[in-house]
């Protein structure tokens, strides 16, 4: 049975936040809010679940409905209206006006003293560009940012963003926006379409004095499934670089649940050394993540090189309580990609750290074909082995880490680089580059060995070298398909039966 509380804070609480349009409903829901503590959002999902699904408000107002990106992009917010500024909290808070891609209305929450109070939309908070009409009072938010004195002091920057279906995004020090985390993700790549689980309410706790944290809640919401998510956020401080996120995320299933996505990340691959073909770029390389690192429950670190395929790839790593996974961008020089504007050098990495037990599944690998870098290719989740039940609650907590490197122990050598080139008729070379852990300081006369395995086709031409600047190893192969359209390759740098490396794996398709 559904907690009538639960369901009165859903229909009583979006209810309010949905009247902001309306006068003296705007100034209720605004100065009297609501009940909150840190199980309302769960209980809000929990009794949406048990309801027919009711997409949210999409309805844009007349002066909002027939914004193209430059003039969504154009509509600025008024930092000096950011939720919190000129107060003693670390963080300020701004707004996205609803437009273009991003239809549909996200209620936004301020929770003080265990108090929900609605963040009413005004069109004075955004400078309207020539020609664009302001959107009327109420029209709502489609999303919003937090920032911080990040990397330097007193001065404010970006730290994440929430933004588009359940969409979030997020920076560490010196980094600049590049892949995205999703809430949830359902049915990706499946025959019959993606579904795309929405935010339908977000709540800002105001942090207590001298905490660098804040922790926001968000309501998603779809066909499907509704969900509960609370995040508290921990911006990279002067002790790391990284910024952290503490996950709890909660899905209340609607029906069966087969092809879910839990952690899901969402980049950009476009070309490299490794993939080149029908890419005619100045720059030697666009992807805003170039590998999928995998440390198995087992304690085996893998590194998936991404692709740019032909057609539509799937990759399953099947496994049972992952230590972690996560899309990262490994090459981080600047004359790697050559460009002085979008710097992909400044991207960071996703590492997901599971918290407690998600038994059996796969990490789960997606790589769309794609012929420019403004589209997400590359999408990578955690899929349970046996489907979320319909009517059932199911719980994962985690921690997501946005950094430039993974926090995972460093005994291990790291590939950083691939390339290809043909080899025969029909072969293909591949050469690898391998730094750091157990290579750092190996004499050149050591005896290292590259271990290299298909599970089609055959492999040969297998070559190990010191480079020259004495900062790593390369790791060189051919591979012959035969009549194979797609072929799995493993390699490893090893000394006799102990491994020098993490174990390279890729996916070849004709």
């Amino acid at each position: 049975m559904t907690d009538p509380v639960s369901r009165r804070l859903v229909l009583g609480g979006l209810a309010a936040a949905t009247l902001q349009a309306g006068g003296i409903g705007r100034a209720r829901a605004a100065e009297d809010g609501m009940p909150y503590d840190g199980q309302t959002v769960k209980g809000m999902a929990r009794a949406l679940a048990a309801a027919a699904y009711k997409a949210s408000d999409a309805a844009l107002p007349e002066e909002l409905a027939h914004l193209d990106y430059t003039t969504f992009q154009n509509v600025k917010f008024d930092a000096g209206q950011a939720l919190w500024r000129g107060t003693d909290q670390p963080f300020q808070v701004q707004f996205f006006t609803r437009g273009w891609l991003f239809a549909n209305r996200v209620d936004v929450f301020e929770v003080v003293d265990g108090r929900a109070r609605v963040v009413v939309f005004r069109p004075e908070m955004f400078s309207w560009p020539e020609g664009v009409k302001a959107a009327p009072a109420g029209s709502g938010f489609a999303g919003m940012r937090l920032l911080t004195a990040m990397n330097k002091p007193g001065v404010v920057d970006e730290v994440a963003a929430f933004l588009g279906a359940s969409y979030f995004r997020a920076v560490g020090r010196g980094m600049v926006y590049g892949l995205s985390a999703r809430g949830l993700s359902l049915n990706t790549a499946e025959p019959g379409g993606e579904e795309f689980p929405a935010f339908r309410g977000l709540w800002l706790e105001r942090p207590p004095g001298g905490t660098n944290s804040v922790v926001v809640s968000g309501l998603i919401d779809s066909p499907s499934a509704s969900a509960s998510m609370r995040i508290a956020v921990r911006p990279a401080s002067a002790g790391g670089d990284a910024t952290v996120m503490d996950v709890e995320l909660t899905v209340f299933p609607r029906v069966d649940l087969p092809r879910s996505g839990i952690a899901t990340g969402t980049s950009m691959f476009q070309f490299d050394a490794s993939n080149r073909v029908g890419h005619d770029d100045w720059r030697p390389a666009v992807h805003d993540s170039d590998g999928l690192l995998m440390v198995t429950g087992r304690g085996e670190t893998l590194w998936r090189s991404l692709s740019n395929p032909r057609t539509l790839q799937v990759s399953s790593f099947v496994d049972a309580n992952p230590r972690g996974f996560g899309l990262l961008q490994r090459a981080r020089r600047f004359r790697d990609y050559q460009d002085m504007d979008v710097r992909y050098d400044l991207r960071p990495g996703l590492w997901v750290e599971p918290i407690g037990d998600w038994g059996e599944g796969a990490v789960t690998l997606v790589e769309i074909p794609t012929k420019d870098e403004y589209h997400d290719n590359i999408v990578a989740f955690w899929r349970p082995k046996n489907p979320l039940r319909a009517k059932s609650e199911n719980t994962f907590t985690y921690r997501l880490h946005w950094c430039a490197e993974a926090p995972v122990p460093g005994e291990l050598g790291r590939f950083r680089s691939l390339s290809t080139g043909p080899a025969g008729a029909k072969g293909r070379s591949f050469v690898l580059e391998a730094h750091g852990g157990r290579l750092k300081g190996l004499a050149a006369d050591v005896a290292v060995q590259g271990r290299v395995s298909a599970d089609k086709g055959t492999t040969g031409g297998v070559n190990v070298n010191p480079l020259p600047d004495g900062g790593g190893w390369r790791l060189s192969f051919d591979m012959a398909p035969g009549d194979a359209e797609a072929v799995e390759l493993r390699a490893a740098l090893v000394q006799g039966d102990v491994p020098l490396t993490e174990t390279w794996v890729y996916r070849w398709t004709n």
